[in-house]
């Protein structure tokens, strides 16, 4: 029996309705994804589903006793007080829960317990992945029989995200979430539903099916249009040579055109995409970032950053990655030479023009028009050398006239994120910098992010916590390790968790045992042999051969379009990739074992 659902819902609040005759319902143990456009009505369906709005017509039904509880998307900062007051507050708030008297704290307790969270510490003083988890514990603390949860990765480390994935696989009630995460979402969700121009489709299937069977509906809708377009011209044709005479037959063709005038205005045409375009520059030096042996801490606390040293060349893409707090803006903004290092040298290259995208969306002035934002005030801007209005570029970003004309404060926060990659873009650039750039974005806008950043032909800086994002993107990975260690990996998210995990200790194994009867042999005499003195010249260049063979293994699977060939055939690169490595490995070390032979036999004579 169904947890709670929907009849026959409308919504809107002018103009298309967000929600046009929607049903949906939910039963326990489902765990369901809810996807759609930002802006198509995603928030709104779950204020209506926790009560927070009314619907303009039909109903929403819950099982007698239902507990209901809600996670926005936004991350409140107004509240005030300890986590234990915070989370206690989620016993006020949901209808029906029991948490009066002794139980009370005990429940509070409990909660705080299960998601490792401190209750004396100051709700105001936490990060913004810490009070992401605050507002979790609210929502959970009344042992909701369903859970709505509104982009709950935004903010989190992927230590959070991987410990939040595990929590709600093993949550036993009713789930429905939104996210832009895919890996997320693949780990999550049961069932997919989607909301499309007013309305909700279940797919009822998993994500990689829905892409299948979306693609599938969406090309033969569009087969579907083309006709009735071609047929609606041919109409309009006709009618316009006018009408010979008054025929049964003509006034009934005169009536299906006024039909189809009628069906083809109330048509709901698909959202856009986004169009992105970088500004054209110069292209910088070769070499970009010069760091050596870089220290910086705050006061008298341990380094964030401790005798770091890197170097960044002309069209490296490189990621940065590590728990809340542990120092990742801080890092960027020593790379940029925003911050001076307490030790070491930070060597820019010549020619930098840098664009920078901020988490925190301070760049963005909440009172001014998103027109004053992006224009400062002008009615153009000047593109690839090239005059623009204001109003054409925000509407590559999705922005409408009307849209484009209104406050900051009043936008979404996918909106604000569409806001702030136009602002950036206005400048020509070959270092991009960019912090968090995928929250709330939707998964088509986040994909078309990725497909600009892997074109880009300047340099990259990325700090994410969207793991699909940084396999996908990234050529290098710096990841902070704690106690001021900044490691440099080759490769994404996933290359990062293999090449970190330690290599297994090799197990001892003990000399047999001579007979006491046996000769003692001669130690062989120092120096190659010549099969090894042969083995050692060919080394360096098979070396290079598995460089390039795995250099091009890691281009290809840097392609979004790899993960959606045939399983075979990713499976069998993942593969060789595996033994690429493992063999690389090998001949590394036999290479360093023969060289010190071979310098051994030297140094003896």
């Amino acid at each position: 029996m169904a947890l709670l659902g929907m009849r026959d819902v409308c919504i809107g609040f002018g103009g298309f309705l967000l929600l046009d005759h929607v049903s949906f319902h939910i039963e326990r143990g489902e765990r369901v994804c809810l996807l759609g456009r930002n802006g198509t009505g995603k928030s709104t369906l779950m204020r209506l589903l926790n009560g927070d709005l009314v619907p303009d017509e039909g109903e929403i039904s819950y099982m007698q006793g239902v507990r209901v509880s809600f996670l926005p998307q936004e991350v409140p900062e107004a509240e005030e007080g300890s986590v234990s007051e915070i989370v206690a507050e989620g016993l006020d708030e949901t209808t029906g829960a029991v948490g009066d008297g002794w139980r009370r704290p005990h429940r509070v307790e409990i909660t705080l317990t299960r998601m490792d969270l401190d209750g004396g510490a100051r709700y105001e003083n936490l990060s913004a992945g810490l009070k992401r988890r605050v507002m979790l514990a609210r929502a959970l603390v009344s042992e909701p029989d369903v859970l709505l949860l509104d982009e709950p990765t935004n903010h989190l480390d992927i230590d959070a995200i991987d410990w939040m994935e595990d929590f709600l696989n093993r949550y036993e009630g009713a789930l429905l979430f939104v996210t832009h995460d895919r890996r997320f979402l693949k780990k999550v969700a049961t069932r997919t539903v989607e909301l499309d121009r007013g309305r909700l489709i279940d797919w009822s299937c998993d994500y990689e099916t829905f892409l299948l069977r979306k693609q599938a509906v969406l090309a033969t809708e569009a087969g579907h249009r083309k006709r009735f377009d071609d047929k609606l011209a041919r109409e309009e044709a006709w009618i316009r040579q006018g009408v010979k005479a008054r025929r049964t037959r003509n006034e009934g063709r005169v009536r299906e055109l006024e039909k189809m005038r009628a069906e083809r205005q109330a048509r709901r045409e698909l959202i856009g995409s986004v169009r992105m375009k970088t500004q054209d520059a110069v292209n910088s030096g070769k070499l970009v970032i010069d760091v050596e042996a870089v220290s910086y801490g705050y006061g008298e606390e341990k380094p964030v950053i401790d005798d770091f040293s890197t170097v960044v060349m002309r069209g490296d893409k490189i990621g940065i990655i590590g728990p809340n707090g542990s120092g990742k803006t801080t890092l960027l903004r020593v790379l940029l030479g925003e911050l001076a290092p307490a030790k070491g040298t930070v060597r820019h290259g010549v020619n930098l023009e840098i664009a920078y995208f901020d988490q925190l969306r301070a760049q963005l002035d909440e009172n001014k028009s998103v027109a004053e934002n992006v224009g400062g005030g002008n009615d153009t801007i000047l593109f690839n050398g090239k005059p623009r209005h204001i109003i054409g570029y925000l509407g590559d970003f999705l922005f409408s006239p009307e849209r484009a004309r209104a406050p900051v404060r009043t936008l979404s926060g996918g909106e604000r994120n569409r806001l702030l990659l136009a602002c950036m873009f206005t400048q020509p650039s070959n270092l991009l910098v960019l912090d968090e750039p995928t929250n709330d974005l939707d998964l088509e806008t986040l994909e078309l992010l990725e497909d600009l950043l892997l074109d880009y032909s300047g340099t990259l800086l990325l700090v994410s916590h969207d793991r699909t994002f940084l396999n996908n993107v990234v050529t290098s990975t710096l990841a902070l390790e704690g106690e001021g260690r900044v490691g440099e990996y080759v490769g994404g998210y996933d290359d990062w968790m293999r090449q970190r995990q330690p290599a297994p200790r090799p197990i001892a194994v003990p000399p047999p045992v001579k007979p006491e009867n046996q000769r003692q042999k001669r130690p062989p005499k120092p120096g190659l042999s010549y099969k090894e003195q042969r083995e050692l010249e060919a080394l360096p260049e098979a070396i290079e051969t598995l460089e390039a063979e795995k250099e091009e293994l890691y281009r290809s699977m840097s392609d979004p379009e790899f993960y959606r060939k045939n399983g075979a055939e990713a499976a069998t690169a993942l593969a060789r990739l595996k033994s690429v490595e493992e063999r690389l490995e090998e001949s590394y070390q036999r290479w360093e074992f023969l060289e010190m032979k071979a310098l051994e036999a030297v140094s003896n004579r």
